[in-house]
């Protein structure tokens, strides 16, 4: 049995049609094809016709090679061992040097791409919902980058100490930190100058003499970073400070109820011993749970570095994480979960190359004249971590069974998503028509 298929027939003298042209298994329907072209937007009733894009003409084509344009590509990779030394064969593991250096600076690039689509979302006052799955999709490509950043240390590692000692000579004064790509996924993700390890009792931006590489670094501190963005969302969580729940005052009292939970508890204990301990440890969770109620603190804190983001931000970051299973504030859960992942995988890709420099070079001075093994480690700490506030989060959870209550109207506004255009109360007045409609 024949497939079916579509073919164009021309018939002499005359001009055909869309629908005369085409047959189906060799014959024509051109009723029940005018329906078809009409529904798909050719047919001749149909006023609205898609916008095709121009297809390329031939001297436009392109092929495999001139797309990716691999001539410059695969020709970047000069070996300096044979360069510099003409009477001495090049160094073999040079070639994989440059290759994985390239490669991290290629994913540097993607992740610079997909951090300031991130922004263009954060930066609008009004977010609307549906583009939480495109936020979502893109932090999680770059947890996939991170990820693979990481593996690649692993490949550079099959390179010996001593095949590194053969071509490093050659590498001074070029050092990874001269890496002007990483230091702009920095500064865009939130890092800030007064959390830098000084480098070279220096500023890093000295690493970067041309007047392009500093416009670039100055322009990626004086715009807002990630974390500003995303610290101006959070404080916008609903409910945080609503007539009908207020999340902050909520809280408060539920973590006194807590306190005394705990406290009780302590006293109870018929070992003294054991209840001094016990009344010491209530004493501790309540000093920990003393930025989260008072704000003065809070700023203390936020001054000295120990707190990235604001009071208020930060209690829309816990309500996220309390009230997930929402659904207004699954996606932010999720969102928050993957820029947790993306620090967390930068420690891991510093750590990384922390272990792998030690190993290569011990504890000599690095190429660009920095200490090399010490300062790279110095670098593996909270300090590096942009949002590091998120992680600390941990801290102030309480048992399900003290977590407040929604009322019924903060849960209505928590059920249904934020559209692009209306405010809260707009959304709110819409979920309570729908309710109302679908209780009918």
């Amino acid at each position: 049995m024949a497939c079916p298929y579509a073919r164009f027939v021309e018939r002499d003298n005359e001009t055909p049609t869309a629908t005369e042209k085409i047959t189906i298994n060799g014959s024509t329907n051109n009723d029940a094809l005018s329906q078809i072209l009409s529904l798909t937007g050719y047919g001749s009733s149909s006023c609205n016709k898609p916008e095709l894009k121009r297809l390329p003409s031939s001297d436009e084509l392109v092929n495999y090679g001139n797309y990716l344009q691999l001539n410059k590509l695969l020709d970047a990779q000069t070996l300096l061992s044979g360069k510099h030394d003409q009477n001495k064969n090049m160094v073999h593991d040079e070639h994989l040097f440059i290759i994985i250096h390239q490669s991290f600076e290629l994913w540097f690039k993607q992740i610079l791409w997909e951090i300031d689509s991130l922004r263009k979302i954060f930066i609008n006052s009004v977010i609307d919902e549906t583009h939480m799955f495109v936020s979502i999709n893109r932090l999680q490509r770059c947890v996939q980058i991170w990820h693979l950043l990481c593996d690649q240390i692993s490949i550079l590692e099959t390179m010996t100490p001593l095949d590194f000692m053969e071509f490093r000579s050659y590498l001074s004064p070029a050092s990874g930190f001269q890496s002007l790509q990483f230091r702009l996924v920095e500064n865009k993700l939130g890092l800030t100058d007064n959390l830098r390890v000084v480098y070279n009792q220096m500023s890093y931006k000295n690493a970067f003499p041309t007047e392009t590489e500093q416009s670039a670094l100055t322009n990626s501190l004086e715009q807002p970073t990630l974390l500003v963005l995303i610290e101006r969302w959070l404080e916008r969580t609903p409910g945080l400070e609503d007539s009908d729940f207020s999340f902050r005052d909520e809280y408060a009292r539920a973590v006194a109820q807590y306190i005394k939970f705990l406290q009780t508890n302590a006293e109870s204990e018929p070992n003294p011993t054991a209840r001094d301990a016990a009344l010491e440890d209530v004493k501790k969770t309540a000093d920990t749970f003393r930025s989260l109620i008072d704000e003065k603190f809070h700023q203390q804190l936020l001054s000295r570095g120990d707190r990235r983001m604001s009071h208020r931000a930060w209690h829309g970051a816990l309500m996220i994480m309390l009230y997930r299973e929402q659904p207004r504030f699954q996606g932010p859960y999720q969102i928050l979960s993957l820029l947790m992942d993306i620090d967390a995988l930068i420690a891991k890709w510093r750590y990384n190359h922390v272990i792998l420099v030690q190993r290569q070079i011990g504890n000599k001075q690095g190429t660009g004249g920095s200490a090399g093994y010490s300062y790279l480690r110095s670098t593996c700490s909270d300090r590096y971590k942009v949002f590091v506030d998120l992680f600390n989060l941990a801290s102030f959870l309480i048992p399900r069974e003290f977590i407040p209550k929604l009322s019924n109207l903060m849960r209505l506004r928590l059920s249904v998503a934020s559209v692009d255009g209306l405010s809260d109360e707009e959304n709110e007045i819409q979920a309570v028509k729908k309710t109302s409609t679908s209780d009918d």
